[in-house]
């Protein structure tokens, strides 16, 4: 493979990953936000790693992009604005599908899934997902993708070549991260 082709190869993972990576502080944010004012529970790490990020809303969001952003993406005002209600939808149904698959994944691994308090919903599907967090999901993914997405994409781009060691850093912390909370 040419040298050229594996540095946009290495690129391209490098810009996806601080997404993921962004997007996963950015959830963990969320739900510690949610906890602690919204519901006044109290602190926790709402993740299911060490660290201070919660990778479904990585994975979710990395979902939104492939998927739902193409519909938007430089594309002229009045049609990214005439999408609003598909990508409010879209971002819903992508959520509310990467929430039950992640519950199976949690409960086969460890028991249980964070968010079980779904119960307390009036539309549920076995504590798993519930139609009020599925709206909120599909609203906070809409108002990523047009708000916030398109400044990440100028950030990363005036990373240039820094970007790959910023990538091999953040991937290495992630990595033990996750090592370690398998050890434990």
């Amino acid at each position: 493979m040419e040298k050229s082709k594996v540095k946009n190869a290495v690129f391209a993972v490098s810009e996806y990953f601080f997404y993921f990576f962004a997007y996963s502080v950015i959830g963990w944010c969320y739900e510690v936000f949610l906890e602690t004012v919204v519901y006044r529970w109290g602190f926790s790490n709402r993740g299911v790693l060490f660290g201070p990020y919660c990778p479904v809303y990585g994975f979710g969001m990395l979902l939104f992009i492939f998927t739902v952003y193409r519909l938007i993406r430089n594309k002229p005002l009045r049609k990214r604005l005439a999408m609003i209600p598909v990508v409010i939808i879209g971002c819903a149904l992508i959520a509310t599908a990467v929430e039950l698959l992640t519950s199976y994944i949690c409960e086969f691994f460890t028991g249980a899934w964070p968010w079980q308090t779904y119960a307390d919903y009036a539309v549920n599907f076995q504590a798993r997902i519930a139609l009020s967090p599925s709206i909120r999901f599909g609203l906070g993914g809409a108002l990523f993708l047009y708000l916030v997405q398109p400044i990440f994409e100028r950030a990363v781009s005036r990373l240039g070549d820094r970007r790959i060691m910023i990538f091999a850093v953040l991937a290495v912390i992630m990595a033990a991260d996750l090592i370690i909370t398998v050890a434990v």
